[in-house]
């Protein structure tokens, strides 16, 4: 493993410095706050000014078609993340955007793309249902052929960024009778403003706000469709393999290693100011520190958060959202009372770092399915064992 300084080229530094220079300008403590109090990891001023600087044009192409290259792209992610940028709608749309280009007819991906790269269309994604769990595949949304359009009815769960988006990559169920049902399933960009669609707003338990949509006899034409009539599952594994962080690594190692280092360096820093806090004397002159036992925990903390951020793969997943939920609940302990009060409340052990990670672990143990059901893939793609059994136990009867 090569752990050597990359050095920057002149261009490549002044690439760095005008980034810097963006993000400052764009990227505020009013904007940081105002993501707080919505909860929706987005913020339309920022978004068109990462479009009219041609920012987000540059992020979806490959440097053969003039975007950015490895090495750039990189500063450019850890640019973002350094600065707290609301990225979740931005980050579905260049997901799918991909499939649209891929899958979409050329009257569809002139009627989406352009929009994408001006910041005026986003996209978020379909596929949880009510009662469906982390298995899309089991998708009850039906989709029926009249003519040339689909009439779709039924639910999705957590449609994050519907209300600031202007279509959803709709997974639908069109042929109930199929005998797998992965090969029930058809793929949909649908306009957001449809008749029959109603997003309702909902806040999980860390602020954030995600929707449930609800469609009613919805009515879309057929060039809205992706990929073949039940061929969605391919049209879905590229995006969804991505949102899992099933991909291969590069040689360069210019990307993080696993799905949630997003998560897992917010993590660190929050970390990292619980040290500085135990390191410091208290009116008395003690250190929390000099308690043993308080260096043995955030000893012990700190091995196993720097094992889960060297995880790379599905294992990063879940390493890291089950060691969020391990440690945060002994570091906020460690804190005491204060540590229980929220971001910019006065007396705040820490601004609410720790807090804040606390009602957060559990929502990173689901986002794009759940930590179980990674334990299965690893357990059945990774280490070769059975497929899981998820029948009913037997029942012994009585004599």
């Amino acid at each position: 493993m090569d752990f050597s300084r990359v050095e920057l080229s002149a261009e490549d530094q002044e690439f760095l410095d005008e980034a810097r220079a963006f993000l400052a300008t764009h990227v505020t403590d009013d904007v940081r706050r105002r993501d707080r109090e919505t909860g929706d990891n987005f913020d339309e001023a920022v978004h068109l000014a990462l479009a009219a600087d041609g920012r987000l044009k540059a992020e979806l192409a490959s440097e053969e078609e003039g975007g950015l290259g490895r090495l750039r792209r990189r500063l450019w992610d850890l640019e973002k993340r350094r600065v707290h940028i609301p990225w979740v709608t931005w980050g579905t749309t260049a997901i799918v955007a991909k499939s649209v280009r891929d899958f979409g007819t050329p009257e569809l991906q002139a009627e989406v793309l352009p929009g994408i790269e001006r910041g005026e269309v986003r996209l978020c994604l379909g596929y949880t249902e009510p009662e469906g769990g982390s298995d899309v595949a089991t998708c009850k949304t039906r989709a029926v052929r009249d003519g040339e359009h689909w009439v779709i009815n039924g639910s999705k769960m957590f449609t994050t960024g519907a209300h600031n988006c202007r279509y959803v990559f709709l997974i639908t169920n069109t042929d109930p009778e199929a005998t797998s049902k992965h090969k029930s399933l058809t793929m949909f960009l649908v306009p957001l403003d449809t008749p029959g669609i109603e997003i309702q707003g909902i806040r999980t338990v860390d602020g954030d706000r995600t929707n449930i949509v609800y469609y009613s006899d919805v009515r879309v034409e057929d060039k809205y469709r992706l990929g073949e009539v039940n061929g969605g599952w391919a049209v879905l594994m590229g995006p969804l393999n991505e949102e899992h962080g099933v991909v291969g690594a590069e040689v360069d190692g210019l990307q993080d290693i696993s799905i949630m280092a997003h998560q897992g360096t917010m993590f660190a820093k929050s970390v990292d100011e619980v040290v500085a806090i135990a390191g410091r004397p208290g009116p008395d002159g003690r250190r929390p520190l000099d308690d043993a036992s308080v260096a043995y925990r955030l000893g012990r903390g700190i091995a196993k958060l720097e094992a889960a951020l060297s995880a790379p793969h599905m294992f990063g997943r879940v390493a890291l959202a089950q060691t969020m939920r391990d440690i945060s609940p002994d570091l906020m302990d460690i804190l005491g009372p204060a540590a229980a009060l929220p971001v910019d409340t006065e007396g705040a052990a820490d601004n609410g770092g720790m807090e804040y990670i606390y009602r957060w672990a559990p929502l990173c143990g689901i986002y794009g399915g759940t930590l179980e059901v990674f334990r299965n893939m690893i357990a059945q793609h990774v280490l070769g064992l059975g497929r899981p059994n998820y029948s009913l136990p037997a029942t012994s009867k009585k004599s």
